[in-house]
Order: C-alpha cells, then sequence, then structure tokens
C-alpha cells in the first residue's frame, strides 16, 4: 500500500475518530445541541431588537411615520442583501465556522452601540442618530452574514447515511428559530414599556437584553468548538456561476458574425465551462426567472412591523381584567400561528383539497398565497378606514379646523362673516361632536365674530391659521379666547388632557406622573399625557391650601379631554369634555390580518422553498437559495420607496399594495401556467448514460483497431 493512501487512512481514521459523540446513543451529535440553542438566542436577539425598533425611531430619534418604515425596511433589506457576502466569505475564505465566530462579534459590537445609542446622557440627538444607524449596519452585516452558514454547519455534523436524522435537525432548527422569535416579540416590549429608565421607556434595556442574548448565543456556539466537524472552504458556486454566465454573454458578442448559431445563449461558455455546469445553470435560470414577481409579496409581508405595528398604536390594546397589550406585541401572532398551520395545512388542508381532485402544485399554492397576503392587506384597509375616524387630520392649506366651548350661562351663537359654520346655537358647556371645518382666503386670515347672548351681540377679532386647530372659548362675560389645540395622538395610547378654571383661586392637580397648574380666572392649564386607566381619586390643591378630592374616570386610549373646573370656596365641580374621540377599534381586529398574512406565508414560503429545491440540481441549491433571500430585499426595497415617495394615506396605501400583489400574482400564474417542471435527477441520469455510451464507444473503436491489426500502432500527438 502506497504511502498516500496510507495517509488517506489516516485522516479518514481521524476524522471518525474526532466525529461529535452522540447524544443518549441515538444518531444525533452532541454538537447540535449547541448549534441549535446558539440560534434561538440569536434569533431571539434579532426579532426582539426589530420589534421595538419602529417606535423606537418614532418616540426616541422623534422621526416621522414615513422616515421611521424607510428606515425600517432599508435595515431589513440590508439583512437579506449581506447573506450573499457570508456565503462568499464562507465558502471561498474562512469556512462557516470562523465566518459564524467573527460575524456574531461583528453582530455583538452592532448591538452593543445600538444599546449605547439609546442611553440619552450619552451625547445629543445627532450622537443618538449616529449610533442607531452605524449599530444597524453591523448588526445587518452580522445576521446578514451567518444566515446561511449556521443552518448548513448543521447539516455537516451529520455522517451521510444519517438522513432522517438530518432532516429532524432542520425541523428543531426551524422551531427554535421561532421559539426566539414568539418570545422575543412578547419580552423586549415589556422591557420598553413598563420599565422606565431616565424619564421615559427604557430602550436601552430593550436593545440591552437582546445584546447580552447574542453574546450568549457566540459563547455557547464557541464553547461547543471541540466537538464540531468542519469541513474546509470548497469554493463558491455562486461565484462560478456568476462567472460562467459572464463568459457565455462576453464569448457570444465577441463571436464572429459567420459563426454558427447555438442553441441557447449560455451554450457560447462550452469552450471554458462543462456541459454539465451549463446544463445545471439553465435549469436555475428558468427557477430565477419565476422569482422575479416574488419580492412583491415581501413587500406587503414585512410591514407587520411597520405599517401594521403603527396600526396597533392607534387602536384600544385593553383585553379587560387588566390585560392590555402592546402595539409591538402583536408581530408575535405572525411567529406563534406558523407553529399552528404548518402542521394544519401538511395534514388537513391540502389533503382535503386533494380529496376535491383540484391538483394543488406548488406554484399554484404560492399563487394562493399571494392572494391571501392581498386579502389580509385589505382586511388591514377595512381596519385602517374605521381607525383614523377617531383620527383628527391636520387642515389642508386655507383651512383650520375650529370648536366652541361656551363656558357662559345660556345658549350662544356664533357667526363668521361669509361663512356658515356653526348654524345652531351652542348650549352652556356642551360637549362638542367634532371640530368644523373653515375656509380661509389666504394662509392666514381675521375674522370680526359675532356672539350672541341673551339678545346681545359681542364682536370679537381673530386671527386663524392654514393647517391649525383651534378652540375658541368662550368665558360668562362673553370674552373670547381662542387656543391653538394639541391634536395629535399619542403612539403610547396615552390620553391628553388640559384643565380651565373658571374659579377665582389657584389649581395644582396631580394626574398620574404628571403635575397640573391652572390660574384662576379662565387659566388654562398645558396639555399633557398620562397613561390610560381610571383616575378617581386625583388630588387638586388649592392656593388657598385647601384640598379636593375629583374623580375624573376612564381616560382612555388615544383621547384628548378638556376639564373645566367649576365651584366655590366649600366644593370643587367639573365638567369633561371629549375633543378627540379615544381609539374605539379593539386591536383584536388585527388577528384577522395576521391569520390571512400567516396563512399566505405558509403557501407561499414554505411551498416556494420546496419547489425551488426540488427543480434545481444539488449544487445550484445555494443559488437558489442566494436568489430567494433577494426577493426579501428587494421587497423592503419596494417599502422604501412607496413610503418616501408616494405619500399617501394609509389605508389608500394598503390598497395600492393589494392591488399591486393581486396584479402580480396574475402575471405569476401565467409564467407558471407556462412553466414545465423538471426532475434534476434525470439530469445525471443522462450524463451517466451519456459517460457509458462514450465507454461504449471506446470499447468498440479498440475492438475495430485489434481486428485491423492496429493493436500496436502508437497514438498519434494531438496538436
Amino acid at each position: 500500500m502506497g504511502k498516500a493512501q496510507d495517509n488517506d487512512m489516516e485522516k479518514s481514521t481521524s476524522n471518525k475518530q474526532q466525529r461529535s459523540p452522540k447524544i443518549c446513543g441515538t444518531n444525533y451529535p452532541v454538537s447540535i445541541a449547541f448549534i441549535v440553542v446558539n440560534e434561538f438566542c440569536e434569533r431571539f436577539s434579532y426579532y426582539g431588537m426589530k420589534a421595538v425598533l419602529t417606535l423606537y425611531f418614532i418616540r426616541y430619534l422623534h422621526w416621522n411615520e414615513n422616515l421611521s418604515t424607510a428606515v425600517y425596511h432599508a435595515f431589513s433589506g440590508l439583512c437579506y442583501f449581506t447573506p450573499i457576502l457570508g456565503a462568499i466569505i464562507a465558502d471561498s475564505w474562512l469556512g462557516k465556522f470562523k465566518t459564524i465566530i467573527y460575524l456574531s462579534i461583528v453582530y455583538v459590537i452592532g448591538h452593543v452601540i445600538k444599546s449605547v445609542g439609546a442611553i440619552p446622557d450619552v451625547g445629543d440627538s445627532t450622537t443618538h442618530v449616529a449610533l442607531s444607524v452605524l449599530g444597524l449596519v453591523l448588526i445587518a452585516f452580522g445576521t446578514g452574514g451567518i444566515k446561511p452558514c449556521v443552518a448548513a454547519f448543521g447539516g455537516d455534523q451529520f455522517e451521510e447515511e444519517h438522513i432522517d436524522e438530518r432532516r429532524k435537525f432542520f425541523s428543531i432548527f426551524y422551531m427554535s428559530i421561532n421559539a426566539g422569535s414568539v418570545l422575543s416579540t412578547i419580552i423586549t416590549p415589556i422591557l420598553r414599556g413598563d420599565v422606565q429608565c431616565f424619564g421615559g421607556d427604557c430602550y436601552a434595556l430593550a436593545f440591552g437584553v437582546p445584546a447580552a442574548l447574542m453574546v450568549v448565543a457566540l459563547v455557547v456556539f464557541i464553547a461547543g468548538s471541540g466537538l464540531y466537524e468542519k469541513t474546509p472552504p470548497q469554493g463558491n458556486v455562486l461565484l462560478n456561476v456568476c462567472k460562467c454566465i459572464g463568459f457565455a454573454i462576453s464569448n457570444r458578442w465577441k463571436r464572429p458574425r459567420n459563426s454558427p448559431k447555438r442553441q441557447h445563449w449560455l451554450d457560447w461558455a462550452e469552450e471554458k465551462y462543462s456541459k454539465r455546469l451549463i446544463q445545471e445553470i439553465k435549469m436555475v435560470l428558468r427557477v430565477l426567472l419565476l422569482y422575479i414577481p416574488l419580492p412583491m409579496f415581501w413587500a406587503l409581508f414585512d410591514q407587520q412591523g411597520s405599517r401594521w405595528t403603527l396600526q396597533a398604536t392607534r387602536m384600544n390594546m385593553d383585553f379587560g381584567g387588566g390585560f392590555v397589550v402592546k402595539p409591538d406585541q402583536m408581530q408575535m401572532l405572525n411567529a406563534l400561528l406558523i407553529l399552528v398551520f404548518v402542521p394544519i395545512f401538511d395534514m388537513g388542508v391540502y389533503p382535503l383539497v386533494g380529496l376535491c381532485r383540484i391538483k394543488l402544485t406548488p406554484l399554484r399554492k404560492m399563487a394562493t398565497g399571494m392572494i391571501l397576503a392581498a386579502l389580509a392587506f385589505c382586511a388591514a384597509t377595512v381596519v385602517e378606514v374605521n381607525v383614523v375616524k377617531t383620527v383628527v387630520e391636520t387642515p389642508p392649506a386655507k383651512e383650520c379646523l375650529l370648536q366652541v366651548l361656551n363656558l357662559a350661562d345660556g345658549d350662544v351663537s356664533v357667526t363668521f362673516p361669509g361663512h356658515s359654520v356653526f348654524p345652531q346655537p351652542i348650549k352652556p358647556f356642551e360637549d362638542p361632536a367634532e371640530y368644523t371645518k373653515l375656509p380661509l382666503d389666504d394662509d392666514m386670515e381675521t375674522f370680526t365674530v359675532s356672539v350672541t347672548h341673551k339678545d346681545i351681540v359681542h364682536q370679537c377679532q381673530l386671527n386663524f391659521s392654514e393647517t391649525t386647530v383651534y378652540s375658541l372659548i368662550l368665558h360668562s362675560d362673553i370674552t373670547c379666547e381662542l387656543v391653538k389645540d394639541n391634536y395629535t395622538k399619542s403612539d403610547t395610547g396615552a390620553a391628553f388632557l388640559r384643565f380651565i378654571n373658571t374659579r377665582t383661586d389657584n389649581i395644582n392637580i396631580s394626574v398620574g406622573n404628571q403635575d397640573f397648574e391652572v390660574s384662576s380666572g379662565y387659566g388654562i392649564s398645558r396639555s399633557l399625557d398620562v397613561e390610560r386607566g381610571q383616575y378617581n381619586d386625583v388630588k387638586c390643591l388649592s392656593s388657598t391650601s385647601k384640598t379636593y378630592q375629583i374623580d375624573l374616570g376612564l381616560l382612555d386610549f388615544g383621547a384628548f379631554y378638556t376639564f373645566i373646573l367649576e365651584g366655590d370656596s366649600e366644593q370643587l365641580t367639573w365638567r369633561k369634555t371629549v375633543d378627540v374621540q379615544p381609539n374605539n377599534v379593539h386591536i383584536a381586529w388585527q388577528v384577522p390580518q395576521y391569520v390571512l398574512i400567516t396563512a399566505g406565508e405558509v403557501m407561499f414560503s414554505i411551498t416556494g422553498l420546496e419547489f425551488s429545491y426540488s427543480q434545481a440540481p444539488a449544487s445550484m441549491k445555494s443559488v437558489l437559495q442566494a436568489g430567494w433571500l433577494l426577493t426579501v430585499a428587494f421587497g423592503n426595497v419596494i417599502v422604501l420607496i412607496v413610503a418616501e415617495g408616494a405619500g399617501l394615506e394609509q389605508w389608500t396605501e394598503f390598497v395600492l399594495f393589494a392591488a399591486l400583489l393581486v396584479g402580480v400574482s396574475i402575471i405569476f400564474s401565467i409564467m407558471a401556467y407556462f412553466y414545465t417542471y423538471v426532475d434534476p435527477d434525470q439530469l445525471d441520469k443522462e450524463f451517466r448514460d451519456e459517460n457509458k455510451d462514450n465507454m461504449d464507444d471506446l470499447k468498440k473503436d479498440k475492438k475495430e483497431q485489434e481486428s485491423m491489426g492496429m493493436k500496436d500502432v502508437p497514438k498519434q500527438t494531438k496538436i
């Protein structure tokens, strides 16, 4: 036996000895436990951070909704562009193990920077933005870079003959992803909202805990280092595919005019690349062509963490019994429903459809998933239309909004010259039903307003500006006071309130963690937000040192209240008006859209991956994985463009996305109709048969030469 063979034997024996020990006598390597725990912690870290990201942009960085949505989806898109870079590094340079280690360190650094940026005492707002953006970029490179490596590295731990165990490992691996997602989207919003630090929501803690989980993920992964089966870099097939395509295009354009035509443009790469590789690339390109419409699905799907979360902030989040959900916790439904729907569809829905003699091919499932996602956005539109009914929209140019609070002792009639805005008399202390539109001739206009009280006409000169919301407060002596109102609903679900003091003494009122100081003689306090809840025993301290107790009742989600204080030195009475209606659409109405989008994901995403893998040779599966991740990335780019460029009302934007996806699903269905399913194993058979025929031809030629007496004729050298 030669020396080289002895070395090969030694290496083979060494590899078998170095294989990870098995779990409890099974064929599962101990090393996969470290990989599964690592994935759970990493997914907890990623989804936990991402769950509170949109509200962080709005409440902490004070960005508007469109910018927050755009940056959220820019980050999400980057997380799905970087896996290609991670795959190239792992396959061509470092190998999977080192790539996971190094990029996890980048991941941890990104989390730490992001957490530091959420500490108010660290620098100014510019510093917070810079640290937040830098942290997100590093997180995107970290999570995206390890994404294509961890699952594949787990698969490498199994011996070739343990196919069933490897398949079950991937199921466990997938469960760990969803478990991390469910728990993190429940816990991190609680850390954000229920824990107060630095005088407000504790975003530093909400980002710090995911950072700590990522550190745990890295430590656990390193701890299993001695047990792993580590395969060296073997070259990146994606790069080879790109080179082959590039050579074919270049060679075709450089060919002489009289060159014979070839059956397919990729055949122009035959001078440099094998026929097998070219044939495999042709099969992959047929599938990638079907990927072109797919980003539209992800454009809708990924809005769960942006637009749908913002919608939830304007809804009633109380389930009774003191159980109040947070708007960013609703995303948990998707991961939870996935765990429920996968077995239901596999063991219930699909078999039932089969019994109805309906052939549900993979591409038909994907098209149905698109329709379900479009229906989810139709449901979101219905919810949004009802949600905005309680929202006071900013008036357009050359228009303002006005309500009248009559604090006099009788009915009053308010007349604006040239306008009939308040045709009916206004009763004393009447709660205005809504704000009234007041047209203006320019961006500012002065009106001489006539106020009739007990047949006496009083006149007031009032200045109004466009796009502004006002309250006109009429005192008991019909003095006019025009006040600019705060009307933008809190994205935390808090209620706003203010006090008007008609008494002769000053009043200090403590409501929750807010203190209101109201001067005598129709003094008006600031409009401050308080947490939603029952306020039945509110203390009021008079400047005469007398203490009163008042019952404000329920201050509901998103409402704006005005309390008018009255009475004498012996008692304090009050009246309550609702300036902006509370959020009266319950957050449970979001459940149907989550059910539909998750059902769409099961039929689209899981089926899409299975279809892709079934239609490509084994050597090309990583190329399809890269293509699939790019569809997610480009889907987020679509949202980014629409959020920043379209400028539509939210419900209109939802309708637009639903209509676009329906249109895309029709195009996809047409493409699917003309698609012919192939069997990649057939390619292997064809090449085996071709090689066999070539061998038979060589044997036949050899026999013919022997029969002609040419056995000893030397071969000619090929020039």
